[in-house]
């Protein structure tokens, strides 16, 4: 039977991050493989699906026994991925409510595929920023590396948001300076993997992120963006129509108003500007994935999947 799929309404008891990203990358291998996408062979880390003409003398007949299935062992010396994994950790990710916000989300999200990159023996590093490189770790793809990097991402897990003082004192998110940073130290062809919500930035810093993006293809990387948003708020604008004080959570700036006075242009605002980010994403050849902290986990497994298929 498949693990249900979990989100982030059914995960708010679980403490142990590690294992929760196990589980969520079990469940997911057991509903891949019962899917039309069984090919991706993501259970057997140090095997291949056997190609006609491959010579028998590296089959490994005890997963046959167990799978009814021909893998192939992989050895050390074969081209694995690297994959580099990018978390904006600017206060507006920590939108809507603490247990349910867009870092909380982005955060599982990496574990899991930090997870389920270390079981193919791939390398995966992290990089957190805001306003600057907040942490950035080596890449490699040992199974002491793979808890490292989840003992990091639990402390981002346990972090509190920032007060609305020191948000005031902070400047806006700069992705994209991290970007072109990360560009220039990346020095092997890689899969970067960015989760941010890309907002709280004018029309001149959103062309910057997208230069930004663009320097990573330039230097031969495969690039897949995660951009996360509540949408049921941060899209559509669902409030109920009473008075609000909204207040910008990257500079503390407060606006009093009711959601049916701006509720039309703001979706359309939104709209244009998703639509926007996805076209350019498109023309740099961009793997742009929308995603809904309010849905479950496998949309961003699958993209990644898809995506290491085409960086390998």
């Amino acid at each position: 039977m498949p693990t249900p799929a979990l989100d982030l309404a059914a995960i708010r008891s679980f403490e142990n991050l590690e294992l929760l990203a196990r589980q969520l990358v079990d469940g997911f291998i057991t509903g891949l493989h019962q899917s039309p996408y069984h090919g991706f062979s993501v259970e057997f880390s140090e095997h291949r699906l056997y190609n006609p003409g491959d010579s028998t003398r590296h089959m490994d007949w005890k997963v046959f026994a167990r799978t009814d299935k021909l893998f192939v062992k992989r050895y050390e010396e074969e081209t694995n991925l690297r994959a580099h994994l990018l978390l904006d950790v600017s206060p507006s990710m920590y939108y809507p409510a603490p247990g349910h916000d867009k870092l909380r989300f982005a955060v599982l999200a990496a574990a899991a595929l930090t997870t389920l990159l270390q079981r193919q023996r791939d390398a995966v590093g992290l990089v957190t920023f805001g306003e600057t490189v907040e942490l950035q770790t080596p890449v490699r793809s040992t199974s002491s590396h793979r808890h490292t990097l989840l003992l990091a991402l639990q402390q981002l897990l346990n972090r509190p948001a920032p007060a609305a003082a020191t948000r005031r004192a902070t400047a806006l998110t700069d992705v994209a300076g991290v970007l072109h940073t990360i560009a220039q130290q990346i020095p092997k062809r890689s899969l970067v993997i960015v989760f941010s919500d890309m907002l709280g930035r004018g029309a001149q810093e959103q062309e910057a992120a997208l230069a930004a993006l663009q320097h990573l293809r330039h230097q031969h990387h495969e690039v897949l963006l995660f951009h996360v948003l509540d949408r049921a708020t941060e899209s559509n604008f669902e409030f109920q129509d009473r008075p609000y004080i909204f207040e910008d959570v990257e500079t503390g700036q407060e606006i009093r108003l009711q959601p049916a006075q701006v509720r039309a242009q703001y979706r359309a605002a939104m709209r244009q500007f998703e639509d926007d980010l996805a076209l350019r994403c498109g023309q740099l050849k961009i793997d742009f994935v929308p995603v809904d902290v309010r849905e479950p986990f496998d949309k961003v497994l699958h993209a990644y999947l898809v995506k290491r298929g085409k960086a390998r």
